[in-house]
């Protein structure tokens, strides 16, 4: 039915830290993540992760550090549920400064994660000229209100309110499965 559960990642899947999850050892996963996304999942949400990782631009660690963190927390939503299964992980990679419509509190990342599941359900594939850029997005064929944006922060929230999907701010010491009830009660 077109919803989509986009997931903040530090303090909603795995604990965030001042410092950065700068590698998979220093991954700590919060509770009950994966049971929360597996019954995401079972009701029906496609699960998009929407992640602000400024580390990257600053050079301070790579693309291919980020995707093992990723690959490592993809295997522990797993072991824990085995419907928990991401769609897709989506991140920014900009400073806070830069401005850029891709990091959160700008609807960037969740515009992007409705065009790559409307185009993958679709079995159409997306290049740089089909890919609508923030000037020419318009609103899918889903109502983006039976969607949610879960996260910890207020650019979390900016982003709910700028692409109209419900907005839930979490603890980040509990995360998404401390809100599962209130999601999937609406």
């Amino acid at each position: 039915d077109g919803r989509i559960a986009y997931l903040d990642r530090d303090g909603v899947i795995n604990v965030g830290k001042e410092t950065y999850v700068n590698d998979v050892n220093e991954v700590e996963m919060l509770e009950g993540a994966g049971l929360a996304i597996g019954r995401l999942r079972r009701a029906g949400f496609r699960i998009v992760i929407c992640t602000n990782q400024s580390p990257i631009g600053r050079g301070w660690w790579s693309h291919e550090t980020l995707a093992e963190i990723h690959d490592y927390i993809q295997l522990r939503l797993l072991e824990e549920d085995e419907d928990a299964h991401l769609d897709l992980i989506l991140y920014s990679p900009y400073a806070p400064w830069s401005g850029a419509h891709a990091r959160k509190g700008n609807p960037g990342m969740l515009e992007a994660g409705r065009q790559l599941i409307e185009a993958a359900e679709s079995g159409m594939k997306l290049d740089d000229e089909l890919f609508m850029d923030a000037d020419d997005y318009i609103s899918s064929n889903y109502d983006e209100t039976a969607s949610v944006m879960v996260g910890d922060r207020s650019v979390d929230m900016e982003a709910a309110a700028a692409f109209g999907v419900r907005g839930i701010k979490v603890d980040g010491a509990i995360g998404v499965a401390g809100a599962i009830e209130f999601i999937l009660t609406g």
